[in-house]
């Protein structure tokens, strides 16, 4: 089989010329990325916050020119934004529905108000704790800015795409799909909004999720762009808050909680994270962050407190090496707090 060359896709990709422009998609800037993974290509466009009315059609060109390239047996093509609906007075806007993605059962997002306090590493072992009770699960890293999980799964590979239908890849018996797996590891994501919201709800409703009974989505920080369109895209069972016992990042905890609850999504309780730290030559307990404001925040607003996880260099160690500690030491205290959590998360699904 041939080796595709990235010229050769770009000089196929020249000959396509939007109705609105004199440029073509390349010299335009419209084509954003190419990224090629053996006889597979991936291909941005970036249409901006203005798309034209013909991106549908630009997008589908796109993949049939790629495709004539000799080698080249699949093509994905993702955009950047899509056409905005035609506008309406605020009194009679409606906000879009959020729908169910095909074959899962619950989706469940694990947010912080803040970076920095083990929210993936939280999410992927809470995933893989899920899976102990016999449940189907997989894990979308959302995070699109910083994504974790291709480091937290040691997985390296590009996703396949199968009739325009991505392809999870699989870690631990899990399904996984990151926007890591889709970009190259040392190249930033320098986004906006609407491009931002469009690869959250390609990853969302392009990927071949089920059947899955729970759909763990590591949420990033803060309250913007992503946690917007997730609300608005899937229908959420819930969402976990992961805070450390530290007054400021509790702060920023109840923010992420007041966001969930604005737009009518369920609590499903607060992990204190960090919560304790054990020296592991004396045995002395130390509280650095803090201790019990988690809990404290859980019963201030009236929902479950679901339990609190120490911190241990084993969490660091096996993350960095791609084997969570769910997987690399079942038995320890750490992986005991997470089966615990994730019993009372499937109880509260009736799952």
């Amino acid at each position: 089989m041939p080796e595709i060359q990235k010229k050769s896709i770009l000089d196929v990709l020249k000959t396509i010329i939007p109705t609105s422009q004199a440029t073509n998609i390349v010299d335009s800037g419209i084509v954003s990325a190419v990224i090629i993974d053996s006889s597979q290509v991936g291909i941005v466009l970036d249409f901006g916050d203005t798309p034209p009315n013909d991106a549908p059609a630009l997008r589908a060109l796109a993949e049939e020119k790629a495709k004539t390239v000799p080698g080249v047996t699949a093509v994905n093509v993702v955009m950047s934004a899509i056409k905005k609906a035609p506008t309406v007075t605020p009194a009679t806007k409606a906000p879009p529905t959020p729908t169910q993605i095909p074959g899962v059962k619950h989706v469940i997002a694990v947010a912080s108000g803040k970076g920095g306090v083990g929210k993936s590493t939280t999410s992927i072992n809470l995933a893989l704790a899920l899976q102990k009770y016999g449940l189907k699960v997989g894990l979308l890293d959302a995070d699109i800015f910083g994504p974790s999980v291709p480091m937290l799964t040691g997985l390296t590979a590009r996703p396949e795409i199968k009739d325009k239908v991505i392809q999870p890849l699989i870690a631990f018996d899990m399904k996984v799909m990151s926007i890591g797996f889709l970009i190259d590891v040392d190249q930033p994501v320098v986004w906006r909004g609407p491009r931002v919201m469009g690869a959250t709800q390609q990853l969302l409703k392009d990927v071949a999720w089920g059947p899955l009974d729970v759909l763990v989505v590591d949420m990033p920080p803060g309250t913007g762009d992503v946690q917007l369109s997730m609300v608005q895209q899937a229908v959420l069972s819930g969402a976990i808050i992961v805070s450390t016992p530290q007054d400021l990042a509790l702060i920023d905890a109840r923010k992420g909680i007041s966001m969930f609850q604005k737009v009518g999504t369920p609590i499903l309780g607060i992990i204190e994270n960090m919560s304790t730290y054990i020296c592991p030559n004396c045995g002395t307990e130390s509280h650095i962050f803090g201790h019990g404001g988690a809990q404290e925040v859980a019963r201030t607003i009236g929902c479950p407190f679901l339990g609190a996880v120490p911190l241990h260099i084993s969490l660091r160690e096996t993350g960095d090496k791609g084997t969570p500690v769910t997987v690399s030491d079942k038995e320890s205290p750490i992986s005991q707090s997470y089966y615990k959590i994730a019993e009372k998360i499937a109880g509260t699904l009736g799952l």
